[in-house]
């Protein structure tokens, strides 16, 4: 390999001997010479030096600093500027409203209508509590048209005590309620087969009046921590003046923890209703009519949540025993719900699909119709499923909406119906057409509903909302005493920081019942009751922060409309009095 690069250098080197040779002027002769390579050229690096982190300066810009001596000349400048004393601005600070744990109201009204209630509690160290309350509500009747005595009166007690802790807080209640009404609702045409004197003997041997009786014990725990989240028990004892007597027990513990970073909350329920009339409505009886259910139930559920959506997904197993029958059935429901922020809080989607065994009882019929014939039978009501779907949200800061669309199945589900009647003297009390019985139905509704509300200040508040019905029955011919139609609409408003006022008003369209004088010939067509609109104002005057004085103007409209076939109700209404607050 040296000899080849070798010989390629020599070549090299005559080559441009020849070459510079002709360049020459020819009479010059500058002989020859060989050139002998002995060692191939290598290639070396220079060895690198660092350039000194602190520059070397030339001596010219090293030069000595010179120093620099100044003075200042001052003198006085005349000013007519004269500055003025700051002054804060005041702030203008709302009075705190003073609170107060005690209250009495007093009212006064037509119809010899009273009203009274009186709440009181007390704190009984750092921890314990004790309150109770008080309500009265009378009226001495004066119906115009009404044959039989319409007064009522209702009146109630209920105790507390309770004590609230870091991680722990319990009550326990007592309460008793008495309630007296009259069955005044005869038929429009009662009697009419009769002559006067017999007529007016009639009415005048039935004692319309009925005592309800209520005796109530129970309590609630919870807990910050731990599994058990809260539980409540509850026991009801039902009985009126003709015998009826019902018991119920309820209990309802849950527990929630977490899995898989997942909430899981299960609802545990026992409840028992068991309870007997004396007699059935046509007195034919041998026996007491009696009733017991045991409904137990567990609802497990869990949540999931992303981003905007909420899914709560859940499901409810129930077992229903039926102790006077034999019958025990087996349910299950869905219990889901879903959420969707579609534009955050502004509008927001929701759905699901929801059921549940309801157990039905004496008590809670007669809460909602104070006219029963004490002659019913008693059921729960399976309520398979109701899916349903809607949006709600804010249309501005003050102004909130929910519309809401829903599909109900039911069965055995409870509806008031009237009883029919004879102008028979024998009959029982509510055995003239003047009271009700509970009939059961598979239905399926058909719901819309819809409610606004908006604080245009905060002095105005004003909020409407409807409900639209429509009703699919598998054997009654109508859903009965049920309306297609309900309307409502209120509005409270602060005049001055001591005048207040305020109005409800409310539409229910036309309901269905039926009823029929046994004497004749059965007439089964429904009776039609008509729609009404109730109108209902106050106003309040505040003497100071105890004292409050107040006027509500009931049924403005003095519509003599029925809630109940045959039951009209007080016309234009008028009640004055007063509230005052106070501390122990």
């Amino acid at each position: 390999m040296n000899f080849n690069f070798q010989n390629k250098i020599i070549l090299g080197g005559l080559l441009m001997a020849f070459q510079f040779t002709i360049a020459q002027k020819k009479e010059e002769s500058i002989g020859s010479e060989v050139v002998n390579v002995v060692k191939p050229y290598t290639a070396t690096i220079s060895d690198a030096f660092k350039v000194p982190e602190t520059p070397v300066l030339d001596d010219e810009g090293n030069a000595k600093k010179e120093n620099v001596k100044y003075t200042i000349f001052s003198f006085p400048v005349a000013s007519t500027f004269t500055p003025s004393k700051g002054k804060a601005e005041g702030v203008e600070r709302t009075k705190k409203a003073r609170l107060f744990n005690n209250y009495a109201t007093l009212g006064f009204g037509s119809y010899g209508n009273i009203n009274g209630e009186l709440f009181v509690n007390q704190e009984l160290g750092d921890n314990n509590y004790v309150g109770g309350m008080f309500r009265h509500l009378s009226s001495q009747g004066g119906i115009s048209g009404v044959a039989l005595d319409d007064k009522f009166y209702d009146t109630s007690i209920d105790l507390t005590y309770g004590s609230n802790y870091k991680d722990m807080s319990w009550n326990v209640d007592l309460g008793y309620q008495n309630q007296i009404y009259n069955w005044y609702g005869l038929p429009s045409e009662f009697g009419n087969s009769l002559s006067d004197n017999d007529r007016s003997n009639l009415i005048n041997s039935i004692d319309p009046q009925h005592t309800y009786n209520n005796f109530s014990a129970g309590g609630k725990i919870a807990f910050t921590e731990g599994v058990l989240s809260k539980a409540s028990v509850k026991f009801n004892h039902f009985s009126d003046s003709f015998g009826s007597v019902e018991n119920r027990f309820y209990v309802k513990p849950t527990v929630q923890f977490d899995v898989f970073d997942q909430f899981i909350k299960t609802n545990f329920i026992v409840d028992y209703v068991g309870g007997s009339f004396d007699n059935n409505y046509t007195n034919n009886n041998l026996t007491d009519l009696k009733y017991g259910y045991t409904n137990v139930g567990v609802e497990p559920s869990f949540v999931v949540q992303q981003d905007d959506w909420t899914l709560n997904i859940g499901a409810g197993l129930y077992y229903s025993m039926d102790k006077e029958n034999s019958d025990n059935q087996f349910f299950v429901y869905p219990q889901i719900n879903a959420s969707y922020k579609v534009v955050g809080d502004l509008m927001i989607f929701y759905a699901g699909a929801e059921g549940g065994l309801q157990q039905n009882s004496y008590s809670d019929f007669a809460n909602q119709n104070t006219f029963l014939s004490p002659t019913l039978g008693i059921r729960p009501t399976d309520k398979q499923y109701d899916v349903f779907a809607g949006l709600k949200g804010r249309l501005t800061n003050n102004v909130s909406y929910n519309v809401k669309g829903s599909y109900k199945n039911e069965r055995n589900k409870a509806l008031f119906k009237s009883n029919d009647y004879s102008e028979n003297a024998s009959n029982s009390e509510y055995g003239f057409g003047n009271s009700f019985q509970v009939v059961y139905d598979d239905m399926k509704t058909l719901s819309l509903t819809g409610d606004l509300k908006a604080a245009f200040s905060e002095n105005v508040s004003v909020g409407i909302g409807g409900t639209f019905n429509s009703y699919t029955n598998d054997i009654q011919q109508e859903a009965w005493n049920l309306p297609e139609i309900q309307l409502n609409a209120n509005v409270d408003f602060t005049i001055t920081p001591k005048w207040y006022a305020g109005a409800t008003v409310f539409y229910v369209g036309e309901r269905k019942d039926l009823q029929s004088n046994t004497r004749f010939t059965v007439n089964n067509t429904p009776v039609t009751l008509e729609s009404y609109f109730d109108a209902n104002a106050h106003v309040g005057y505040k003497y100071n922060d105890r004292l409050t004085a107040f006027v509500r103007a009931n049924n403005i409209g003095s519509q003599a409309y029925q809630k109940w076939l045959n039951y009209e109700v007080q016309s234009f209404q008028i009640m004055v009095g007063a509230n005052y607050k106070f501390d122990f």
